[in-house]
């Protein structure tokens, strides 16, 4: 559904009177550039059970399994570009609007976007790089393709022998402390809190919209499905996430 030219004027000026805004986005930002939802048709749930965290740390075979269906779907990832939402995002950042930006997504693209990364919270980890799980050293992917690829073996961490596994949260694996942490401050300081491509069904991640209007920040949605949350946010859009929010900024 379209949304009118007065609704779209008072995002702006919520957006212009603003003093403390966090963005929270989820993976309808980054299916305009071409990444499926998981969740969605095509998506990587309709074609493979998740892999649970217990199972890939207990099973060397679930850990190989694991690194297959990485590496046969990364191609998607790798070719995805930031779209208008991202670069939108990435201004109101710019131009010192916004505070923090928390995400589910696990693509990099805010990253990519120009978003400083001090400014990002990911509540579900990386997928463009993997780490030890036990010292947290780096490992790019790159260089873990090369040795899977020789009779598809495992990578172990070369500074304390620990499993290597892509930086994302896996099903049954614990959110980062550090990260829920930090958004919930930025949540709790911020006075509107803007919603953006999410079914807001995912907890705990999910709770962070209901904690910010709950301590008085102002509650934006724009989704281009409905949500749980719609009866209670200040302003929902039900549009297109680039092309709506290129129109509220001027970007077009």
């Amino acid at each position: 559904m379209k949304e009118d030219v007065g609704e779209l004027s008072r995002f702006g000026s919520m957006i212009a009177s603003s003093k403390n805004m966090v963005v929270f986005t989820g993976a309808g930002i980054s299916t305009e550039s071409g990444i499926p939802d998981f969740r969605s048709p095509g998506g990587i749930w309709t074609k493979y059970q998740p892999i649970d965290f217990k199972d890939f740390i207990s099973s060397e075979e679930m850990r190989r399994e694991s690194w297959r269906r990485k590496f046969a779907s990364d191609s998607v990832m790798k070719q995805a570009e930031p779209n208008k939402g991202h670069l939108a995002v990435a201004k109101l950042v710019e131009r010192g609007k916004v505070t923090h930006v928390i995400t589910q997504n696990v693509d990099g693209l805010h990253q990519r976007s120009g978003v400083p990364d001090e400014q990002i919270i990911e509540l579900h980890g990386n997928a463009t790089y993997a780490s030890c799980l036990d010292c947290g050293k780096r490992y790019e992917l790159a260089d873990i393709h090369d040795l899977f690829g020789n009779n598809e073996t495992l990578p172990i961490c070369d500074q304390c022998s620990g499993i290597v596994k892509t930086a994302t949260i896996s099903f049954g694996q614990a959110m980062p402390v550090s990260e829920m942490q930090a958004a919930e401050e930025a949540t709790l300081a911020c006075d509107l809190f803007v919603a953006i491509g999410s079914s807001l069904v995912v907890y705990p991640a999910a709770g962070f919209p209901n904690l910010a209007k709950r301590n008085g920040a102002h509650l934006v949605i724009l989704n281009r499905e409905e949500t749980p949350l719609d009866g209670v946010a200040d302003l929902v859009l039900h549009s297109e996430i680039g092309p709506t929010l290129s129109t509220v900024l001027g970007l077009e």
